[in-house]
């Protein structure tokens, strides 16, 4: 819980004055008792009426006193604990924006949600009520037993009885505590992940009439969230029972025994009264103790889970290191004997891949599904650290690079289209947000998306829905593209961005980028695209089958012929249909 709270430091005068203000509250809370002794011995059984108006008077301003302090210091723990809440999100999301791939892919895209939303929340809460309750609480209990060996220790002895076994208890009740609710946020994480799933994929259900399926899915994992929340809360609700039972044998014993002290002449009536006020007093505060122990519980289990992401510093990029002098890139890109694979597998994604593209050129990457295509691309920028291998841009290892100087001359275009909730003139200059409008346009027209805007009503201020949901699979593949050309890449990397184009769009839009100065990688299944490229790279389980152009591979390679063949094959059989 440390490193979580250590975001709380720059409130610690807001904290501080909250504090004060509680101890003020809870000192007048502890005063009223002997006021109220005072009463009784020396006004009402003295028959003193001015003691009475005069005590009391004292007891009403403190009662304003305990009132407005209280109504202040919630405005400074509401303070604190915003304030607290706030920087912690900002932290948590920074830190997984610092994430390499391989650190983020340890962490379930559900579990880090509930990190930045209910554990924050649980923590934020705990700071609040630590200036409110949690703090108050065990001071009451102690600062009434002080008060009442004060007021009479004879008395107050009866209080102390049950206090050893009722330390021990809370604590035992704490750690255990601290364990059941640990499995209960891992429980909300699953299903968190379930409803993300299901909402992702809504349309693919819909389809499938998969309804109820996924409600019943849904329902498996709700009820062990269920199951393992009544069994956390079941055990937290021992502890008030047992709390009350103890003290309330205590106060028995006092009254009990307090009778006998009265009717000897060794204690007064007021102190009686007194005692019995500060034995209530602890009792209240011991029923708070279960919730106490619950929200503790709770914001312990959440802020381990928070330092887990907090302190995953073992694989971060640096994103804020200092650009360097070099000069644009021109793009010349090199890759020798590079393999890959992932942390904890044996076999390799890549397998001694070796090519290389000179600057403005064309390479087409091919291949089955899971061949490495795309594992390949995201070593470029280094979304992943190749294993084996060293990978060169302009002949500097990618290594050596500034991240920033890097990914600042690539444009990506990835295989799923995404989007951003907002105008397309936003998602647009997402690519570049020192872009001009004019050079937004003009990315626009050279994917071939201009037109497509402009019949639009809102033309460029056209909402984009989640994901793009209002767009067609190519007008989101063209505005991504677009999003990528309004970098001005040195190096532009589209993987398999243009599947969803139809031979007529795609053809202008290759022509288009004719234009660009920049190195492309095309990874692509049409061998008519393919054609078109300066070079083909045709991968198999992750090895280099077949290098050189559309010709070179027709004559050398039997796995490019094939591919060659059969969408010959396909265009035939199509355009037979057609002409039908």
């Amino acid at each position: 819980m440390k490193t979580v709270f250590s975001y709380a430091k720059p409130y610690k005068w807001p904290i501080f004055i909250a504090l004060c203000l509680m101890l003020l509250e809870l000192s007048v809370e502890l005063i009223q008792p002997l006021l109220i002794a005072k009463i009784i011995d020396d006004g009402i059984l003295a028959e003193d009426v001015s003691v009475i108006w005069t005590w009391g008077s004292v007891m009403m301003g403190l009662a304003f006193v305990a009132f407005f302090s209280g109504v202040i210091n919630s405005y400074f723990a509401a303070h604190a604990a915003q304030g607290f809440a706030f920087d912690l999100r900002q932290a948590l999301f920074r830190q997984v924006q610092a994430f390499s791939m391989a650190t983020f892919l340890r962490f379930p895209t559900a579990g880090l949600i509930t990190r930045l939303t209910s554990d924050v929340t649980m923590a934020q809460n705990i700071l609040f009520m630590g200036m409110r309750i949690l703090l108050r609480a065990p001071l009451l209990v102690v600062g009434s037993l002080v008060m009442a060996f004060i007021v009479n220790v004879k008395l107050a002895l009866y209080l102390v009885i049950g206090a050893p076994f009722l330390f021990v208890f809370l604590f035992i009740m704490a750690r255990k505590g601290v364990g059941y609710f640990a499995t209960v946020q891992h429980r909300l994480d699953r299903v968190n992940r379930v409803i993300q799933e299901n909402l992702q994929a809504v349309r693919l259900i819909k389809a499938y009439l998969r309804g109820m399926y996924e409600a019943s899915r849904f329902s498996k994992v709700a009820d062990m969230l269920r199951k393992d929340t009544v069994k956390a809360m079941r055990m937290m609700e021992l502890i008030l029972p047992i709390l009350l039972f103890v003290m309330n044998v205590s106060l028995m014993a006092v009254l009990w025994f307090g009778s006998f002290e009265i009717r000897n002449g060794d204690a007064q009536v007021g102190e009686l009264v007194a005692v019995v006020n500060y034995a209530m007093r602890m009792t209240g505060a011991f029923s708070m103790f279960a919730w106490i122990i619950v929200a503790f519980s709770r914001a312990k289990a959440s802020s381990e889970r928070m330092e887990e992401v907090l302190l995953a510093s073992e694989d971060l990029e640096n994103h804020n290191s200092e650009s360097s002098s070099l000069q644009r890139l021109e793009g010349d890109l090199r890759f020798e004997n590079v393999s890959f694979n992932y942390q904890g597998k044996a076999e390799p994604i890549l397998d001694k891949v070796s090519f290389h593209v000179s600057p403005g050129e064309k390479l087409a990457i091919m291949g089955a599904t899971g061949s490495g295509k795309s594992t390949l691309l995201n070593l470029i920028p280094r979304i992943f650290e190749a294993t084996e291998g060293k990978i060169f841009v302009d002949g500097l290892e990618v290594k050596e690079w500034p991240l920033k100087d890097l990914r600042d001359t690539i444009g990506l275009v990835p295989q799923q289209s995404i989007l951003f909730t907002g105008s397309i003139l936003e998602n647009l200059s997402w690519g570049d947000t020192d872009a001009a409008p004019d050079e937004l346009e003009e990315a626009a027209k050279k994917a071939q998306i201009h037109e497509s805007i402009d019949l639009f009503p809102q033309k460029y201020g056209t909402r984009v829905g989640q994901k793009g949901v209002n767009l067609s699979g190519g007008q989101k593949q063209r505005l991504s593209i677009a999003r990528a050309l309004v970098r001005k890449p040195s190096i532009l990397i589209l993987d398999d961005s243009t599947s969803a184009l139809d031979v007529k769009t795609e053809n202008a839009l290759w022509d288009a980028l004719e234009e660009e100065a920049a190195t492309m990688l095309v990874v692509t299944q049409k061998v008519q695209t393919a054609r078109g490229a300066d070079c083909i790279l045709l991968l198999d389980e992750g090895k280099v089958v077949g290098y050189g152009t559309h010709a070179e591979l027709m004559e050398q390679s039997e796995l490019y012929r094939k591919i060659a063949d059969s969408q010959t094959e396909e265009e035939v059989i199509i355009n037979g249909e057609n002409h039908s």
